[in-house]
């Protein structure tokens, strides 16, 4: 079975916008599993013309991966 694309064990990756690279701890808990990073870039890649002061709704945020991604692409917050 294929490792999850994170960067290291109970990590997440920022991989766009102003906080590129930065690395944040998400604690291992069963059943948690941040979205990956490849999705993330996928994503966000087709939200880029959209992103800039929208709203963005991170259901079931277990890591925050998501929303914090789009806060660091100038998203007006999570919600």
């Amino acid at each position: 079975m294929k490792k999850p694309n994170h960067s290291g064990s109970g990590q997440i990756r920022i991989i766009g916008g102003q906080w590129r690279g930065r690395k944040l701890p998400v604690p291992d808990s069963p059943g948690l599993r941040p979205t990956t990073d490849r999705v993330r870039e996928t994503l966000f890649n087709w939200l880029a013309p959209v992103i800039v002061d929208a709203q963005c709704l991170d259901c079931f945020a277990g890591s925050g991966a998501l929303g914090l991604e789009a806060l660091s692409r100038y998203a007006a917050g999570p919600r």
